[in-house]
């Protein structure tokens, strides 16, 4: 990067850090539907995100009177509904943008690699994308193409075609965005998660290059604030909570108004005020909407107010151009996606940090068909809650098993020993519970089954796991344990959910999937009793958020 002197006075003309090729913010007129001349009134600004392709109303879980609550929110044409409702509210004045993971998630995304999800974007009539670490799930090209079939602008400052040899190529979408209301002058930066190789298969990302945002942050701050004199600068995030908290305290985040976050799916209700700055993150599934209206007098900001908006499909009923349109691209899909695998006794959740009933589901269907010392589920967050339907049963469709696990991969054994296993399982708790909130990565705590540990979040790296049992005996640290957990394409032969140095790795000859509809097939309806695993003994074992030491709580 050059420095800010030379970064402001090059221009964005001459393509310093993005290339040959300006973006398009730059080689045309910023985008505005009205005169500069200053005006007053409200601007509002609407925020979706890690909506995962849900396209029907469903279940969503809630922390209430200290207790699990379950109701139905979201779906594409109820979203479609509320997002029309509240731009009539301001018609002129209204921005909506959706901050990424938006075509991967459902079993209908898979068999369309994303492309059925692209004018139902469109129809929700968005002004500006950002795109998500699940962007990439289909491949560079892919993502490119989807993207690229989106109406309205893209940005994100730290995506650059890989031009060989670990160098930069030009940025594959720009950087910022600008928009004029009410004689206000509003950027939107982008910046998506840099891990995205690290987290996710290293295959689905070849051909990017990730930078950190602080890499360019101040430079793209100073150009947005002093030489296109923007009056309003918000940071549109894919980086998670914590990482959008760690950033919002960094020094380089000085002159961003806000941070509309993603990734991690937190209920932010109220902003969070960091050292620099402002931060929201507005769930995910399309069950709610984030607002913040700012209010203008005479072309100057005078005031702001922030809500978090659910969206209710008996409040707002479904749009009849938009349900229409799902109903046509679901047709081909629609009886193997509603076909019933199977049942539980108990309600599906993936929302607690340390332990949910989806993962023992899995860990249980891995256990039993592997039978290694050890079943591991990665600690994904994604997969809205199922409950019982009329019948009292919570039945197991095709569609939500692509739900639980998009991504269907195969089974893959290996062994490690005792002393990997415990570096291993403070690595991941570091990932999870770590200090220094930059670096917390977005999971939660790897699920699994065989094994039971005890642990202290709060204590310090290397000293959280307090006690660990397999096989009804302490932890061996000679010893040689076998594993099984999910494959990831890209993944070294000797690494197994993170875990590296494994021996005798070997791939099996079924998938998650295949597992799971054998073990329901067997066992169905199944109870997957949570039996604490894993136990916290330092904060609460329904613990909702990996944030702590702020004002926020996750309801």
């Amino acid at each position: 990067m050059p420095s800010r002197r030379k970064f402001l006075q090059s221009g964005l003309l001459t393509g310093a850090v993005w290339g040959n090729t300006p973006p398009l913010s730059v080689l045309s007129p910023t985008t505005s539907n009205e005169s500069n001349h200053a005006k007053s009134g409200t601007i509002t600004f609407l925020q979706t995100t890690d909506v995962h392709c849900q396209l029907h109303p469903h279940d969503e879980l809630f922390w209430e009177n200290n207790q699990l609550t379950f109701r139905k929110a979201g779906g594409y044409a109820h979203l479609a509904t509320a997002l029309d409702v509240l731009r009539k509210q301001n018609p002129t004045n209204t921005l909506v943008m959706d901050t990424g993971d938006m075509f991967q998630g459902s079993m209908l995304a898979v068999k369309t690699t994303g492309k059925a999800f692209v004018p139902l974007l469109n129809a929700l009539n968005y002004d500006l994308y950002l795109p998500g670490n699940w962007e990439v799930v289909y491949n560079k090209q892919n993502m490119q193409h989807l993207m690229g079939g989106l109406l309205t602008p893209k940005v994100c400052a730290n995506m650059y075609h890989d031009a060989g040899d670990g160098k930069r190529g030009n940025l594959i979408f720009q950087p910022y965005q600008i928009f004029n209301r009410l004689g206000i002058k509003i950027g939107f930066l982008g910046y998506t998660d840099p891990l995205v190789p690290i987290r996710q298969s290293p295959m689905y990302s070849k051909g990017i290059i990730y930078t950190k945002p602080e890499e360019s942050l101040k430079d793209y701050v100073a150009l947005l604030k002093e030489q296109e004199q923007c009056d309003f600068v918000i940071l549109l995030s894919h980086l998670g909570l914590s990482q959008q908290i760690a950033l919002g305290n960094h020094p380089d985040c000085k002159g961003v108004d806000y941070i509309f976050g993603a990734d991690t799916h937190e209920r932010v209700r109220k902003p969070i005020q960091a050292e620099y700055t402002k931060i929201v993150e507005p769930s995910a599934f399309g069950s709610f909407i984030g607002k913040l209206d700012l209010r203008v007098e005479n072309g100057k900001i005078r005031g702001e107010s922030y809500e978090l908006i659910e969206v209710d499909p008996k409040k707002y009923p479904a749009k009849k151009e938009v349900q229409d349109l799902v109903e046509q691209i679901e047709k081909p899909y629609r009886t193997e996606i509603n076909r019933v695998i199977g049942y539980s006794t108990l309600p599906l959740y993936r929302n607690f940090v340390v332990e949910n009933t989806i993962d023992t589901l899995i860990v249980d269907a891995l256990k039993w068909k592997v039978n290694t010392d050890i079943a591991l589920s990665n600690g994904f967050r994604f997969c809205p809650p199922l409950t019982a339907g009329k019948d009292g049963k919570v039945a197991i469709t095709e569609g939500y098993l692509f739900d639980m696990l998009p991504i269907d991969s195969n089974v893959k054994t290996a062994k490690a020993t005792g002393q990997q296993l415990m570096e291993w399982l403070e690595k991941e708790l570091q990932n999870v519970f770590a200090q220094d909130a930059s670096k917390r990565l977005g999971g939660w705590v790897v699920r699994f089954k065989g094994m039971q540990i005890e642990f202290k979040a709060k204590e310090r790296v290397g000293h959280r796991v307090q006690k660990v049992i397999i096989g009804n005996q302490p932890l061996d640290l000679a010893k040689t344990y076998t594993l099984c957990a999910c494959d990831r394409d890209g993944d070294p032969d000797d690494m197994l959910c993170r875990l590296k140095g494994v021996k005798e790795a070997r791939l099996t000859s079924y998938t998650l999937h295949t597992v799971m509809k054998e073990y329901l097939r067997e066992f169905s309806p199944v109870t997957p009793t949570l039996r604490h695993d894993a136990t916290i003994l330092d904060a609460p074992q329904n613990l909702l958020s990996q944030v702590f030491g702020i004002d926020y709580t996750f309801r």
